[in-house]
């Protein structure tokens, strides 16, 4: 991406570090080649476990912090903040008369049928939602001034409260930003040193629910968030690394620790969207148009879909869903973010059977303390990894490089106590039962996706990557009727690679309602080149002389609809109505079949992307000899339940070209792929692990 280390010359030395629920993934690229390292994530103070990764790896390359000249990290600390609970204590300024709109959402119901339905709580409570005298009408004229003095009088209510962060949210105030800003200054005086998050800058789009929800988690995050990456930043600059540190964001570009500390909900996503964003580059790099991507972690598995190299993007992200899979159950998130499906099925999610006598698996985790009961870490609750262990997956001696030793006792004990006691199953068929039914969840999550998304999963390859991802791969690709699975190298650390793929970007989104009978095509050009301006000053601090794109689309409907789509406007502005209106029916016709002659169409919104066009170092593969065979493990296949031994290879010594036929396992460091019964495998001129179904 054109930074130079401080030594100059050959490749420049990069560092990506992804801070997952069970393990912190690092991996380092430079003018040697390309090395990764997986150290358990450290909750209580998640830098030091970063730190450790860092010095580890440098030390491991024979390399100074110095010699670092960028460094790109990612980390779900701000979505576990949210669905845990554990954020600041915020406060919401709010219209006089609007407290209520956190609690009553837009009245939709996510199961209509349920009597019973819960909904998840706001993450302010009520006395905590205040609210001040003012007024602006939808174009953003002052119906009522803004009541200085009853602003002011909120700051002894802050103080007596304990109030950690405020987050402000009026009507109309993405259109017109005054009485927000004032009020922030104002609170700078009567009540110094607590964050402020306006939704004038978090969010500025109608839909007030939303608005005020987004705006609302970025003060809950921030303070958290904030001082994390202030302490990261610190350590790092103590231990010599002086390159740039950017964050990964959860719409798949980069910004720097100024922006991520501003606005830290842009940050929700960011370690899925790393995996993204490296699966996308796999697909473009092996000329795959369709593809689903499966990354399965410590704590989470997550899936995306994948055409023409590039994963789908939304505007719109819900948070700790109350109903699996069912939308509207979550707090709304509007922010740029790559979609996809998250479920809580990683190899630390907790087994165990409900009352009615089923397997569950997640979304409860071990994480990385205790961790799985093999770990021996004092866990005594079953995770998938004890059940993989158990059905002869891994090499207790060799898990992790074999930097951890597991014990296959404690595992069967967990699993014994947990899942077998009730159904009358030994630690074997306990663990076969636990294995598929987090398979079949996963499976299930991937055909949820691809209906939402109006797409199909046949004829799509499956690129499996995490530490889980390629043990499980084969299994779930069996389930969806996908024949080809893909597990490229450094699969084990995907998404910290994906971080060095990313391109420094930012998105900008600005609401400026018309109908194309009316439009004011002088006002739109303006404001894109407003959000244009913005866009670009973000990215410049990270760009250092790279070329940039711009892309700028409109958020468009009929009028009366319920949601609207998404129409790619060209980069002199958003041109007249008539080429507009046939631009938005050709991509409505699409997506649905057919377009409605003679509705009015109403543009709700605009977005501007501006981002780096980075240059992709290829992967390269050492012309080494087949080793063979290097041992042989006794696995229970879950298929069939029938245990058999499984060649054992180490994927290092596996030259291009290669074949590797079915059961068989090929172990390396940071993961292990499971070439199924039925399957073959193929080391392709890259390196990647090219598995097909065997016809």
């Amino acid at each position: 991406m054109g930074w130079k280390g401080r030594h100059g010359g050959g490749m420049d030395t990069r560092l990506a570090v992804d801070i997952g629920g069970t393990f912190t993934d690092v991996a380092l690229e430079h003018a040697g080649g390309r090395a990764t390292a997986k150290v358990l994530t450290t909750p209580a103070a998640p830098e030091r476990g970063v730190l450790e990764g860092v010095a580890a790896i440098l030390r491991g390359a024979g390399l100074a912090a110095g010699d670092v000249a960028l460094l790109v990290h990612g980390t779900t600390l701000a979505t576990n903040a949210i669905i845990e609970r554990k954020g600041a204590r915020t406060a919401l300024v709010t219209t006089q008369g609007h407290r209520d709109v956190l609690a009553m959402r837009n009245e939709s119901r996510y199961d209509q049928y349920d009597l019973g339905i819960e909904l998840p709580e706001p993450l302010v409570p009520r006395y905590l939602r205040l609210v001040v005298p003012e007024r602006l009408d939808n174009e953003g004229r002052v119906l009522l001034a803004l009541d200085e003095a009853a602003v002011r009088a909120l700051g002894p209510v802050l103080r007596a409260e304990g109030v950690e962060s405020v987050a402000v949210g009026f009507l109309h105030s993405f259109v017109n930003s005054a009485h927000e800003r004032r009020v922030r200054e104002i609170l700078g005086e009567v009540a110094p040193g607590v964050p402020v998050s306006l939704s004038c800058e978090v969010s500025p789009e109608m839909r007030e629910w939303e608005r005020f929800s987004t705006t609302v988690a970025n003060a809950y995050v921030q303070p958290l968030i904030a001082g994390y990456l202030r302490r990261l930043e610190a350590g790092l600059r103590g231990m010599g690394v002086g390159a740039p540190l950017f964050l990964m964001l959860s719409g798949g570009g980069l910004t720097g620790i100024e922006q991520a500390c501003r606005f830290p909900i842009r940050l929700v996503e960011s370690g899925p969207a790393g995996g993204a964003i490296f699966a996308a580059s796999v697909a473009r790099a092996c000329g795959l148009e369709r593809v689903l991507s499966f990354d399965m972690g410590g704590t989470t598995a997550k899936v995306c879909l994948i055409d023409g190299g590039e994963p789908q993007a939304s505007r719109t992200f819900e948070v700790a869903r109350i109903g699996r899979f069912k939308r509207g159950s979550g707090l709304p998130l509007r922010i740029p973010v790559i979609e996809m499906v998250e479920i809580g099925a990683g190899g630390g999610s907790l087994a165990g059977v409900d009352a009615l006598g089923r397997i569950h698996v997640g979304p409860e985790s071990a994480g990385a303390d205790p961790g799985p009961a093999c770990y021996g870490r004092g866990g005594t609750l079953p995770a998938v990894t004890d059940a993989n262990l158990v059905l002869g997956r891994y090499d207790p001696a060799r898990f992790a490089g074999g930097t951890m030793a597991l014990s296959p006792g404690l595992a069967e004990a967990a699993l014994v106590g947990r899942v077998g006691a009730g159904l009358g199953l030994d630690a074997g068929m306990a663990a076969l039962g636990v294995v598929e039914t987090v398979d079949e969840a996963m499976a299930n999550a991937a055909r949820v996706h691809a209906v939402e998304s109006g797409k199909t999963l046949a004829g799509r390859t499956l690129i499996a990557f995490g530490g889980g991802g390629p043990v499980h791969a084969c299994r779930v690709a069996e389930k969806v009727g996908i024949g080809r699975v893909l597990v490229p190298s450094g699969a084990g650390v995907g998404s910290a690679i994906g971080f060095l793929r990313a391109p420094v970007g930012y998105e900008v989104v600005r609401s400026l309602y018309a109908r194309l009978s009316g439009l004011d095509v002088a006002a739109a050009d303006a404001l894109l080149g407003e959000m244009t301006a913005e866009a670009s000053a973000v990215v410049a601090a990270g760009a250092l002389g790279v070329a940039v794109r711009e892309s700028r689309t409109a958020y468009m409907r009929y009028v009366g609809q319920g949601h609207e789509i998404p129409v790619a406007l060209g980069l002199g502005g958003v041109g007249e109505a008539g080429a507009l209106r046939a631009a938005f029916d050709r991509e409505y016709a699409r997506i649905f079949d057919r377009p409605v002659p003679g509705s009015d169409v109403e543009i709700m919104s605009y977005a501007v992307t501006v981002a780096t066009v980075p240059a992709l170092p290829p992967d390269s593969v050492a012309p080494v000899a087949r080793a063979g065979v290097g041992r042989w493990q006794e696995v229970r296949d879950t298929a069939t339940g029938v245990v058999t031994a499984w060649a054992v290879h180490d994927r290092g010594a596996l030259a291009a070209g290669v074949r590797v036929a079915g059961p068989a396992i090929v172990a390396e460091d940071e993961t292990s792929t499971l070439v199924g019964p039925g399957w073959t495998a193929v080391v392709d001129a890259r390196g990647y692990l090219d598995l097909r179904r065997d016809a």
